[in-house]
């Protein structure tokens, strides 16, 4: 998505970029299309495909709570690494 981002992008672009073939990339861009996810805009007998910002917005502030969530585990996870440690070194 975030190579959607930047600038307007024709399917053969993205297949190169993302290394999946064609009818993939076509696919996944047609669920993303349905969505509200990707913008497509006709250049003659191109499509040209960009990030719609603001409908991921939702989703990213969504994810945002997950991301705390992990981040606070994460964190417990490394003080009692730390603290184990700690135990060891005083132990010897």
């Amino acid at each position: 998505m975030s190579y959607l981002m930047q600038q307007e992008r024709q399917v053969g672009e993205i297949v190169l970029a993302v290394g999946l073939d064609q009818p993939s990339v076509s696919k996944h861009l047609g669920v993303l299309r349905r969505v509200n996810l990707v913008r497509v805009r006709r250049n003659g007998r191109h499509r040209l495909y960009r990030t719609n910002a603001v409908a991921i917005r939702p989703l990213h502030e969504w994810t945002e709570t997950f991301e705390r969530y992990w981040q606070h585990q994460l964190n417990r996870v490394k003080d009692r690494a730390e603290a184990e440690m700690k135990r060891e070194q005083e132990s010897e």
